[in-house]
């Protein structure tokens, strides 16, 4: 077994996985996952930059997780940090990247978005290829802060494409008013909202046959949050979110609900983590789209994403 960290930082959040991997046996030991949400995107779409105290709160949980990978022994020849939408889109990156290695010993990779996409593939996927009952080809669709990933194969990727929609950015676009979010979104806010989503379902279709799917598999908070929700979680449980099964009703249920629910009554549903009260009803509306366009009846949530991918790769 080899000792391996990966850390994925995207538009709404960073995340750290420690595990130790025999890649001839395919065995995955995870001895500490955990996820800061810092909004390193926020202003992104607004600005081009990233701002001096998203920077921070970023630079921040890379001191944290140091500490981390300090403690569980893993050097940094076997760290993989990988950045994605935010990072990729920035002016002043440079800023960024040169934080990051200060702190943790790396550079961070800003990662193509097809590359992301075989990450996320490979994460999600690899347990479920023993599940004789789910039919083939998976897609595989992960929904970020910044952009989406949509990825369909069967053992490994056929066709990957990444879309500038995510939950954080579909937010700021549409949600935001005079600097804060409408609480909640008018009726006209969600329908320009779904058009720009629906543009992207049209422009991942081009290159992905999102209809060729037989089983879809959602990733990453938004889908984790929705299934959460359904489940009725007295608090966010990462074991049983893991490979549930979410029917396209109650998609639509929690998507209408979260974009016609206040702030404070986002806030006190027990699984929500505060970072994503605002971006939540965003998040929901991506999934039932991707849903409705190629008619889903449920999607199987996996916790396993991008970031055991990454971990992957060190190996």
């Amino acid at each position: 077994m080899t000792r391996v960290a990966g850390i994925d930082c995207g538009t709404n959040s960073i995340r750290l996985l420690v595990a130790d991997v025999d890649p001839a046996t395919g065995e995955f030991a995870e001895l500490d996952r955990r996820m800061t949400i810092v909004r390193l995107g926020q202003g992104v779409d607004k600005t081009g930059r990233l701002a001096p105290e998203a920077l921070e709160r970023t630079f921040e949980a890379c001191r944290a997780y140091a500490q981390v990978l300090a403690q569980y022994g893993v050097p940094a020849e076997r760290l993989r940090f990988v950045a994605t939408s935010a990072s990729r889109d920035a002016e002043n990156r440079d800023e960024f990247v040169r934080g990051v290695k200060e702190i943790l010993g790396v550079e961070p990779e800003v990662i193509s978005g097809d590359q992301e996409a075989e990450f996320s593939f490979t994460g999600a996927t690899k347990e479920l290829a023993a599940h004789e009952h789910l039919e083939r080809p998976f897609l595989v669709v992960d929904i970020g802060g910044g952009s989406t990933e949509f990825v369909v194969g069967e053992e490994h990727v056929r066709a990957a494409r990444s879309v500038d929609v995510g939950c954080v950015r579909m937010t700021e676009r549409h949600l935001v008013v005079d600097g804060a979010v409408t609480d909640p979104p008018t009726a006209a806010q969600i329908a320009a909202m779904r058009a720009d989503i629906e543009a992207a379902l049209d422009q991942a279709e081009e290159s992905v046959p999102l209809h060729e799917a037989r089983t879809l598999v959602g990733l990453a908070g938004s889908v984790t949050t929705v299934a959460g929700i359904v489940l009725g979680l007295p608090e966010y449980e990462s074991s049983q979110i893991h490979h549930s099964r979410i029917s396209y009703e109650q998609v639509r249920e929690i998507s209408e609900r979260m974009l016609t629910e206040t702030h404070a009554e986002r806030a006190a549903i027990p699984v929500m983590h505060p970072g994503r009260v605002d971006v939540i009803g965003a998040g929901a509306l991506v999934l039932l789209a991707v849903m409705e366009r190629i008619g889903a009846s449920e999607v199987v949530v996996s916790e396993h994403d991008i970031l055991d991918g990454i971990a992957w790769s060190v190996a």
